[in-house]
């Protein structure tokens, strides 16, 4: 067994460990029947010798506490390449070519705000550093199997990632919602509008979307938009 390894050894919720903010909604989560249904598939598709990723599907909540969130990025599954995926929407571990939704977040992100993008191979593509910094990158199915886009889709986590998005949303404090691509503007209803929440939409920065109307994701200007919005409100 590797010492960092890149797939999903167990199906054990006690493995993955979140932000002493989220543990509640976790905790009553896995314990509910949907949960445990959730579960049993993880348990039956390892032992049926699937490749599953990430190692920690829940690193997101590990590394950005409620408390701390200030940006939230939507995404829809895991990367589904044997090493990509990390556990936060759109990111890759250190080393790991871009992928090309991510090279135009990139290049988005050079555009809007004159930021090059970071040295490779570190951190790469890694947003681990986003995610330290109250950016919270969250996809909303959270493993996938190698090579199948989605095959996790429907099993239950989106019921626990629609319940960090409501808790998120109805915080004490606005929060920037970034919805890139249909899936995640479909999550819109769970953002109320009295909240004063920033919410951002565009199309998915994948290639096959980045640049077609109605809202191209390249010069959607976005990260601009959330640096002026948190200026506006006196916040870093």
């Amino acid at each position: 067994m590797s010492e960092h390894p890149t797939q999903l050894l167990q199906a054990a919720p006690a493995a993955w460990p979140v932000a002493a903010g989220w543990q509640p909604l976790v905790q009553d989560f896995f314990a509910s029947a949907r949960g445990q249904a959730l579960l049993g598939f993880l348990q039956a598709r390892l032992a049926a010798g699937a490749v599953v990723f990430p190692p920690q599907p829940l690193r997101a909540l590990a590394l950005t506490a409620p408390e701390a969130v200030r940006v939230v990025i939507l995404g829809q599954d895991p990367y589904h390449g044997r090493g990509q995926a990390e556990g936060l929407a759109f990111s890759v571990a250190p080393g790991v070519p871009l992928p090309p939704s991510l090279r135009n977040i990139f290049k988005e992100l050079q555009r809007d705000l004159g930021h090059p993008p970071p040295a490779f191979p570190q951190p790469g593509g890694s947003l681990a550093g986003w995610a330290r910094q109250g950016v919270l990158l969250l996809n909303t199915c959270l493993t996938v199997e190698e090579g199948q886009p989605a095959s996790h889709a429907g099993q239950g986590w989106e019921q626990l990632t629609d319940a960090v998005i409501a808790q998120v949303a109805q915080g004490p404090r606005p929060v920037v919602f970034m919805l890139w691509g249909s899936h995640a503007q479909a999550k819109r209803a769970l953002i109320p509008a009295d909240r004063g929440h920033l919410v951002l939409c565009a199309n998915h920065p994948s290639p096959l979307s980045a640049l077609r109307p109605p809202r191209p994701f390249i010069g959607c200007g976005h990260f601009g938009q959330a640096r002026a919005f948190r200026q506006a409100q006196g916040l870093a």
